[in-house]
């Protein structure tokens, strides 16, 4: 677990208000930020190649966010300079008639990396205990043991080898309807838009209190929460990537022993 501003402390009662969707830490500007994000990109990609050829452990980045909050263009920013081969991204739609005749978290895991690999989770196991839950999909006699479930689903990951990050990218309410805004004036992105979305935004403060309880019950030592300040999207980036090279730093990575006698073969 990397400390940072924006971690969501285990144990400890998580409140949105607490945490400012437009903050920028200790920079003034994105051009003040640039060059620190462009160095962190930079050691994301020579740590996933040392990460995905010591095979060692797994990395699951879970994002989550509110409609608009940024998660695919955290994925395309943060993640740029990986290489797809040690990467993968699981989108979690509504889930298929197969999906539903197995436990909630069977799709899930079934998704999870294996050693070497990066996985990207867009949307979560965490929407059984969010958008289920506000829109009264399941029962709270349901939906109230899922945190437990969760946690010990990431506590085996965990256990196994599987470095866990999860970010909720908290946008404001304000930041939102900009975003909706510019969206739907743009040809090139008015596709994403779903009606539903304004449905969403009608329950704003139910689908918070679902996160202030979802962060506060399941960020652990073994898979931290993380709220990141979206207002300013290069902020975003930049905690994000702080975090994920911390967090890979800390595993004191390192290429698998070199080939013997590979000074002695020759190529034909």
């Amino acid at each position: 677990m990397i400390d940072s501003p924006y971690l969501v402390e285990p144990g400890k009662k998580f409140k949105i208000s607490d945490y400012k969707p437009d903050d920028t830490g200790k920079f003034k500007s994105k051009k003040d930020a640039a060059g620190d994000i462009d160095r962190n990109l930079k050691k994301i990609d020579l740590l996933q190649d040392k990460f995905y050829a010591s095979g060692k452990y797994a990395l699951l980045i879970v994002l989550q966010a509110m409609d608009g909050g940024g998660k695919d263009g955290t994925i395309k920013y943060v993640f740029s300079g990986v290489n797809p081969q040690g990467c993968a991204v699981t989108s979690f739609k509504q889930p298929s008639e197969l999906e539903l005749l197995h436990d909630y978290l069977w799709r899930v895991h079934h998704a999870a990396p294996p050693k070497g690999m990066f996985g990207i989770f867009n949307r979560s196991h965490y929407e059984s205990v969010l958008v289920e839950r506000v829109k009264n999909i399941v029962p709270g006699g349901v939906w109230s043991k899922r945190y437990e479930h969760i946690n010990g689903f990431e506590k085996l990951l965990a256990d196994e080898g599987t470095i866990i990050l999860k970010f909720f990218l908290n946008i404001s309410y304000e930041e939102q309807k900009r975003r909706m805004i510019k969206r739907l004036a743009d040809p090139r992105k008015n596709w994403k838009f779903n009606p539903e979305d304004l449905k969403n935004r009608e329950r704003w403060d139910d689908y918070m209190a679902a996160y202030q309880d979802a962060l506060s019950k399941c960020s652990t030592k073994y898979a931290p929460w993380y709220a990141v300040p979206s207002d300013h999207k290069w902020f975003r980036n930049w905690v994000v990537s702080d975090v994920l090279v911390r967090t890979l730093e800390s595993l004191g990575l390192k290429y698998p022993p070199p080939l013997k006698g590979a000074a002695d073969i020759r190529v034909k």
